[in-house]
């Protein structure tokens, strides 16, 4: 999309220039071969400035342009043959004229090429030369050809896995304030991948891109303010992130939230928000959420007390491997509260989240298996 939006920025640049002479002149120019004008009155035809608008027109100016070696046309004609603007889409001739740009050095087109390759869009699939395009754009200091190039030698696709040239290429494109290039950055001093590990760095990555709206980012910033990693603990700003990530529909973000509000950390604690947050997380599949929001209709937090509602919840979230929801199905069926009793079904669950590590599941069983004796 950005590569779009960079097409339609270099279209008014040319409209400027066209407003220095009225389109009559530009016509005349243009008929006599002059590739400037060409492109000039193909860009006026594609935006409809000062003629009627018509992609076709635009296509057989910029053609004629392009057909001269007018590099900025032929990487139009190459986005207009991708998208089907106003045209017959054609993959094949966006390939030809991309790649005509691209081969004169023309960074978009080498990137939209990469993405060509690497996708098989117009051609056949070739990681490899997908890293040949990515590699001619990114050193030419195309911020998304320098990520998706990181991403190339992140996963070893086309090239000899490097994450220490994921690194320096994200790098790259992060000090450029490409967004996803921060958040991947972040990412590798996170984990410590291709550059030594660094959860302070991690963090000023993170926060670069989460000031751009970055979700991931946000949801990360809030965790590392809640748990202490690599700032000081803030369970204020922990609530800030989070909220900022949970209001773009961010599940884990809209748990962590609940809890925050349940819990009373980083803001006044409320039981009726923290049920907001849970049920929001808990509707897009979110197990933690869901025997947080299966607890609080055990106890009545915030919500009219309900077994039934909590062995619903409880049963979605184990259904998922959630050991403590597991257990807590499991004393529901051995108390018959909000399903029917049932010891074996009771045994089932507790056994369950037993040997998936949870202690106290394994202490009840004990209990009940003594009891039996």
């Amino acid at each position: 999309m950005k590569k779009y939006i960079t097409f339609l920025l270099m279209l008014c640049f040319a409209l400027n220039n066209a407003q220095q002479d009225d389109i009559k002149t530009l016509i005349k120019k243009a008929k006599q071969r002059n590739a400037e004008a060409q492109y000039e009155l193909g860009s006026s035809y594609f935006t409809g400035n000062n003629v009627e608008k018509s992609y076709e027109k635009a296509v057989y100016w910029w053609q004629k342009a392009a057909e001269q070696g007018h590099v900025v046309s032929q990487y139009n004609l190459g986005v207009i043959y991708g998208d089907g603007q106003g045209i017959e889409k054609s993959l094949e001739k966006a390939i030809y004229w991309y790649t005509k740009a691209a081969e004169k050095g023309y960074t978009y087109a080498q990137y939209n090429l990469g993405n060509a390759y690497r996708n098989g869009e117009g051609v056949e699939k070739s990681y490899s030369k997908a890293v040949y395009w990515y590699t001619k754009a990114a050193e030419q200091g195309d911020a998304d050809a320098q990520n998706s190039l990181a991403f190339s030698y992140y996963s070893g696709k086309g090239v000899k896995r490097s994450y220490e040239n994921a690194a320096y290429w994200w790098k790259k494109a992060a000090e450029q304030g490409h967004v996803e290039a921060q958040y991947n950055l972040g990412n590798a001093y996170h984990n410590g991948k291709g550059v030594e590990k660094f959860y302070e760095k991690a963090v000023f990555w993170y926060t670069k891109a989460a000031e751009q709206g970055h979700v991931e980012a946000q949801l990360y910033l809030g965790t590392a303010y809640y748990y202490k990693k690599g700032v000081v603990q803030s369970y204020s700003k922990a609530v800030y992130w989070f909220t900022k990530a949970a209001e773009q529909g961010d599940a884990e973000a809209q748990n962590s939230l609940g809890v925050c509000y349940d819990k009373g950390h980083g803001a006044e604690q409320s039981y009726e928000k923290a049920i907001y947050w849970f049920t929001k997380s808990a509707k897009q599949g979110n197990e933690k959420a869901q025997f947080n929001l299966g607890k609080s209709y055990y106890f009545g937090n915030g919500v009219e007390q309900s077994y039934e509602k909590s062995v619903y919840w409880f049963t979605k979230s184990a259904e998922q491997g959630n050991t403590n929801a597991q257990f807590g199905l499991g004393v529901a069926y051995y108390t018959g509260h909000g399903v029917e009793k049932s010891e074996s079904k009771a045994i089932e669950w507790i056994e369950k989240a037993c040997k998936n590590s949870n202690n106290y599941a394994c202490d009840t069983l004990n209990k009940i298996k003594a009891m039996e004796k």
